[in-house]
């Protein structure tokens, strides 16, 4: 399973970007940074995620054979999620039936809320994580 291909979101971007680009406001790859990535690009906001797709397997096995513990797991790997667009809300179902119909799985996992911090809320079946 880890060796299997990555599958490429160039269709289904593509398509949002046609449709729907004057309602995107961010795209984060959550590679290369992990869930906290967003915190790079962002300034006074809090991200809340909290509903994040089900855990693949191969992190429980890392997580088995490293005890790294959740919060830092969440800091190092995607943990499954790839891929996040910041949207405006009424866009957000439009743009999951497209990515569903590139046979790519995708849902609302959180909120922006406005904060006088810049900050990120990961509420998780391997707790609550909180991060600056």
């Amino acid at each position: 399973m880890i060796l299997s291909p990555t599958r490429t979101y160039a269709p289904v971007i593509k398509e949002i970007l046609e449709n729907h680009r004057d309602k995107i406001h961010g795209m984060i790859h959550c590679s290369g940074g992990g869930q906290t990535k967003v915190l790079n690009f962002i300034k006074k906001t809090h991200i809340i995620k909290d509903n994040l797709f089900p855990l693949p397997p191969v992190f429980e096995l890392i997580y088995d054979q490293s005890e790294t513990p959740w919060n830092e797991m969440y800091q190092v790997f995607n943990m499954g999620h790839r891929f996040e667009l910041y949207v405006e809300p009424g866009v957000s179902e439009k743009i999951i039936t497209i990515s569903r119909n590139y046979g790519v799985d995708a849902r609302i996992i959180g909120r922006v809320e406005p904060s006088e911090h810049t900050e990120l809320t990961i509420n998780s079946e391997f707790g609550n994580f909180y991060y600056k």
